[in-house]
């Protein structure tokens, strides 16, 4: 009843709004309208997600579809916001990533039941019958769910190109990017048995390859023959900066004035959760630094779920997207189940 009662009063404003018009919006309303806008200080949903790009997306249409009251709190600044194109998505490759969030939310919002806050989530409680998350301009709101589909943050390395390129021509994946630099001169930032099994991954996309590890190489002796058969170079200069025209490499410039022309850096980083209230309150981080989820996607806090980049190594955008689905549906049949 209240879901009809939500969807009717939400039909009857956009009503109002094509009959008076933006001019009297503008009058009546002292802020820009968005659809599904949040008003008031405190209100109950029966979801939380918290992150609203592809896996929270997938999550809250599998729980809208479920007729479940959800609220998506997102920030607008995805983690792959200057990444070019997206790729290895069936129907989507080739896509930007913000074409691909942009028809997955407007999707979403066609669901009366799932609401969207543009916001930062900064704090989470627990009480006895779920949960109250606090954003960083005081809002609260409870569910007694929460999805945290947060993704990670990667963390940049103190050379100057770097940030800039992160994304464009200097990747992690080559699943999503080996394609578009296959056959180019290509690098891979990385030192020791990462750097040697990475390689020969690589080496699938191109033959023109070269390790650089930015100071004394770690790598042993039966490696480096290896490589060297496979003629793929140890370059061990400290790299200065990265030239490049926006984003896209030029040279990898060292420290003792000399150039490396590429084409593509591969350069895995580490990374930490972008998200601190899943640990805040208490799930458990695995070695890696991932939330730790079970097959159904829960957390080791009883109903805490997460999905998507922060839960996972996979990470693609259709890897994402399904991960959130499987979260949607086992929240909502888990919910339905308590209910009855």
């Amino acid at each position: 009843m209240e879901t009809s009662i939500i969807s009717q009063q939400n039909i009857a404003r956009r009503k109002f709004i094509k009959q008076a018009g933006f001019g009297l919006l503008a009058i009546t309303f002292p802020f820009p309208f968005k659809k599904n806008s949040m008003k008031t200080k405190t209100k109950q949903f029966d979801v939380i997600i918290i992150g609203g790009s592809y896996s929270g997306l997938a999550a809250g249409m599998a729980l809208g579809r479920a007729l479940k009251k959800v609220l998506i709190i997102d920030s607008g600044k995805p983690c792959n916001a200057q990444t070019p194109h997206s790729h290895n998505f069936l129907t989507q490759d080739g896509n930007t990533p913000k074409a691909i969030a942009d028809l997955g939310k407007k999707q979403v919002e066609e669901y009366p039941n799932v609401e969207f806050f543009n916001g930062i989530a900064t704090s989470g409680s627990k009480f006895e019958n779920g949960f109250e998350i606090t954003t960083e301009k005081g809002e609260k709101f409870r569910a007694s769910k929460l999805i945290f589909a947060t993704g990670i943050k990667d963390s940049m390395p103190q050379i100057e190109g770097f940030a800039e390129s992160w994304g464009i021509s200097v990747i992690h994946c080559p699943y999503c990017h080996g394609y578009e630099v296959r056959n180019t001169k290509t690098g891979i930032l990385a030192n020791g048995d990462y750097a040697y099994e990475f390689s020969i991954l690589i080496s699938n996309w191109t033959s023109d390859l070269k390790i650089f590890t930015n100071g004394k190489s770690t790598l042993i002796k039966e490696q480096q023959n290896k490589l060297k058969k496979h003629n793929i170079s140890i370059i061990e200069k400290e790299i200065d900066n990265i030239e490049h025209i926006k984003g896209y490499i030029q040279n990898l410039v060292f420290k003792d004035g000399t150039k490396s022309p590429l084409t593509a850096l591969y350069a895995p980083r580490p990374f930490v959760q972008h998200c601190a209230i899943p640990e805040a309150l208490g799930c458990t981080i695995n070695d890696e630094g991932y939330i730790k989820v079970n097959a159904f996607q829960e957390t080791s806090v009883e109903g805490i779920y997460a999905c998507g980049d922060n839960t996972t190594r996979l990470r693609t955008v259709a890897n994402a997207v399904a991960m959130g689905t499987a979260t949607g549906m086992a929240v909502s049949k888990k919910m339905i189940f308590e209910q009855f």
